[in-house]
């Protein structure tokens, strides 16, 4: 399998001034903070009570409700990309190193000490935080063979992961992917949070919007002609018969052969090119060099957010050394569905795999009566499957 960025080129100077920035407004910022804090602090008022898991119902139900006490400046800040770019930065939230507690040597760990109300540290504060957020910008949603179906997930450096092609990954170059390719219901936005990035490890962007294609190019990656396979991180149990060739270029509804509206659906590392023909893998690579051409990197500071376009931009990461020592980079990060962008109804055909999403926030306010369970809504050639998700 290939990788987008070669290593060569993986660490040229980050260019986020090409990347779109938005200011979190200091009072929103705090708010945002306090209202986590208090959900953190009801959730295990009661003497001698444990603090509840994320996947708690009751604490999901508290952060749904209380979403829209957050500032109107909030949901302004944190809507989708508006650039060509798909992505942006969100700076200050409020984060400190010293109340985070050191990073965990894997997810796993992470998990288990965020609720742990023995150890120092507000992880379980800002999980609750992305999902007031993530509440606030459209349905975030895990996956159940995830992190254990988690809904925010902790992306550190894992030791005996360095090597492969996922988030525990430290020393080899994270290959740009769409995130969740595999699967028709895939998130539209990734928010992620940077706690520590003490060595600017860049994440890496590339946009769809921004790469030079001929139309025959075009016509090809439009062609479903491979599958893209589930990454490690959802085990090793892949059964291939129930494989389906999508699309790797796409445009939005209405606006065909417009390059403007162009969309993707890409993960090169989970992608069998040897399987296609010379046309395709050709038109494949030009894509790959000119993600490569146009590739951003954001070295993610504390406090500062990150969201991509899943749509529309790949991201990936650098290589970088881990010490497991504490002081290793660690984001959280939450997909997001947007109800306003229903999948096409092609996608109605796969299977995902097996793979379920884990969704217990209800809809959002701009959809609040979702098809009836198993019923796809088709429109404008689209599909509203949100009624088909298995929630908690």
């Amino acid at each position: 399998m290939k990788s987008v960025l070669p290593e060569r080129n993986a660490l040229h100077p980050p260019n986020i001034d090409d990347i779109e920035h938005r200011e979190l407004p200091e009072t929103a910022g705090r708010a945002v903070r306090e209202l986590a804090a208090e959900i953190a602090l009801t959730s295990t008022r009661e003497p001698g009570r444990a603090t509840p898991p994320l996947s708690d119902p009751a604490l999901l139900a508290r952060i749904a409700d209380r979403a829209g006490e957050l500032p109107a400046e909030v949901r302004a800040v944190f809507r989708p990309p508006d650039t060509a770019t798909g992505a942006c930065i969100v700076r200050r939230l409020p984060l400190y190193d010293n109340e985070i507690g050191p990073t965990p040597p894997d997810w796993q760990t992470a998990a288990q000490w965020s609720i742990d109300a023995e150890r120092p540290g507000c992880s379980f504060e800002l999980d609750i935080a992305m999902l007031l957020l993530a509440a606030a910008t459209g349905e975030p949603f895990g996956w159940a063979g995830q992190q254990d179906g988690r809904l925010v997930n902790n992306i550190v450096p894992a030791a005996g992961h360095e090597l492969e092609q996922s988030g525990a990954s430290s020393t080899v170059l994270l290959s740009p992917h769409t995130e969740d390719a595999f699967h028709p219901q895939r998130a539209n936005l990734l928010m992620l949070l940077c706690l520590r990035n003490p060595d600017l490890v860049g994440t890496t962007v590339s946009s769809v919007r921004r790469v030079r294609l001929s139309g025959a190019q075009q016509d090809t990656l439009r062609t479903p002609t491979l599958p893209i396979l589930p990454d490690v991180s959802y085990g090793s149990a892949v059964d291939r018969a129930t494989a389906v060739a999508v699309p790797t270029l796409w445009n939005e509804p209405g606006f065909d052969g417009d390059a403007g509206s162009l969309t993707m659906r890409f993960d090169p590392a989970y992608t069998p090119l040897d399987d296609a023909g010379t046309d395709f893998r050709e038109a494949y690579a030009q894509l790959e060099r000119e993600l490569e051409r146009v590739c951003l990197v954001a070295a993610l500071r504390p406090g500062e957010l990150l969201l991509v376009d899943n749509d529309i931009a790949v991201h990936g990461r650098v290589p970088f050394t881990a010490r497991y020592d504490g002081t290793d980079r660690w984001l959280k990060r939450v997909n997001i569905r947007l109800p306003e962008r229903p999948r096409r109804a092609a996608e109605s055909r796969e299977n995902g795999y097996g793979q379920q999403i884990v969704a217990p926030f209800p809809p959002t306010a701009q959809n609040r009566t979702p098809a009836a369970p198993g019923v796809r809504a088709e429109r404008n050639g689209a599909i509203d499957d949100r009624g088909s998700i298995g929630h908690t």
